[in-house]
């Protein structure tokens, strides 16, 4: 399939980020590089200077909200995706809302409990919908241990099992990584693959 075939399957397909932090804001650019039509981002925080070592912002960014400032970021890399900005706390009842439609979901949420609360919430509301999530990327190094295992439609990217810590914190490789694992996923999800070994 040539790159031209990819972006117009991609164009008229829809996929939701949940929560634009390190997982979020680099997966959403990967997906904006292959042309993916619509991108529904939603989170409620701010870019800080501490965002910067893995996160897909800029020095002159700071300060701004972290879905203006991704969107601007998505429109500069591909100006035919059609980013819609959710500035909002996502929780069990506005998650079926905000991404409703969505072909696709990826998780790029911090904690675990967040993390556990949209995996319950899209398994119980919304089953059809493949969630993509992110899960251990803390540290440096051991690139051995990330991979991608499903479970029904379910799929999980990372070690799953470094927790984020002082000693442990993210950084922009592994979550990188993992971010850009997760688009390859949604890309083999929504265009399929001969070589996909599920």
């Amino acid at each position: 399939m040539t790159f031209e075939q990819i972006t117009k399957k991609l164009k008229s397909r829809i996929v939701g980020i949940a929560g634009c932090g390190g997982l979020g804001s680099n997966c959403a650019i990967a997906l904006a590089r292959v042309g993916i039509g619509t991108l529904v981002i939603a989170d409620f925080d701010i870019v800080s200077p501490g965002n910067l070592n893995r996160q897909y912002y800029f020095l002159d960014q700071v300060g701004m909200k972290k879905t203006l400032a991704l969107r601007e970021n998505i429109l500069r890399t591909n100006s035919h995706v059609n980013v819609i900005g959710h500035d909002i706390k996502l929780d069990r009842k506005n998650i079926p809302v905000i991404f409703a439609g969505c072909d696709v979901i990826v998780e790029a949420f911090d904690h675990a409990e967040q993390k556990q609360m949209i995996i319950e919430t899209i398994l119980d509301s919304m089953p059809r919908v493949p969630l993509v999530v992110g899960l251990g990327m803390a540290g440096w190094g051991m690139n051995e241990s990330i991979h991608c295992r499903k479970a029904g439609n379910l799929y999980i990217c990372g070690d799953e099992i470094s927790e984020i810590g002082p000693d442990l914190p993210p950084m922009a490789p592994r979550v990188g990584i993992v971010a850009n694992m997760q688009a390859n996923v949604v890309m083999e999800i929504l265009l399929g693959s001969e070589v996909a070994k599920w």
